[in-house]
């Protein structure tokens, strides 16, 4: 899988994971519980799950995790709709969107609906465990293909959207462009985490992408990591 981002915490076991899984298949939430908590020795740990879409909101409003974990296969209203729904309730907080397959069509769809990554569902529990802690460290972990299509679509009218930015949202930008965590952003930047957070958000908006992974794409096409910071 490719990556848009290019720096983490040296050590991201060395604080625990909060983890809510939206998924039909109770059988499959409790392996992946067990299995991702005996990897990370208990630092990666699944605090509540939902089987059904419509309470995929609900469930993240009540149980704050630092990461939200959806499956693509869900019945109607479906993975969209319920990663949709996580991103407008809490816009901040990375969602890893499980698909059956790795088809380009439905990771750009989950991106563009609010996920900051796409996994397989058949990956072997190790393969899963490294992307998830990238999420949460907010890396975005994209398909190659999908990443590719997201960069060419990002090109495509975004003159209005740069045109109106500060300096300051410049400066936001290509630090996440440049794959800053949240902490990183807030030493740049000499604010709290929670404004960085809110400052991101707001700045998603203003660029009219869903995730952090779009904005990163486009900051590529509007020529941003080549200016001088």
């Amino acid at each position: 899988m490719g990556q848009t981002s290019a720096e983490g915490r040296s050590n991201p076991l060395m604080s625990d994971i909060r983890l809510a899984v939206v998924d039909a298949q109770p059988i499959f939430v409790r392996g992946l519980s067990a299995l991702l908590s005996s990897m990370s020795q208990a630092r990666v740990r699944v605090i509540a799950s939902a089987d059904q879409a419509g309470a995929a909101a609900g469930l993240v409003r009540r149980c704050r995790p630092d990461l939200a974990l959806v499956d693509l296969g869900l019945p109607a209203p479906g993975g969209l709709r319920a990663i949709a729904a996580i991103h407008r309730t809490s816009p901040c907080l990375p969602i890893a969107a499980m698909s059956a397959d790795n088809g380009t069509d439905l990771a750009l769809a989950a991106m563009s609906a609010g996920a900051s990554g796409i996994l397989v569902k058949s990956a072997a529990p190790e393969d899963l465990l490294r992307p998830l802690l990238a999420m949460a460290d907010g890396w975005a972990v994209v398909p190659r293909p999908a990443l590719h299509r997201l960069a060419s679509r990002a090109a495509s009218g975004h003159d209005s959207r740069v045109a109106g930015l500060s300096d300051e949202d410049r400066q936001l930008w290509r630090l996440l462009a440049q794959g800053r965590s949240t902490a990183q952003v807030a030493a740049a930047l000499h604010v709290s985490e929670r404004t960085a957070k809110r400052l991101t958000a707001t700045l998603l908006r203003r660029l009219r992408v869903a995730t952090k992974a779009e904005a990163a794409a486009l900051a590529g096409q509007a020529g941003l990591l080549d200016e001088t910071a």
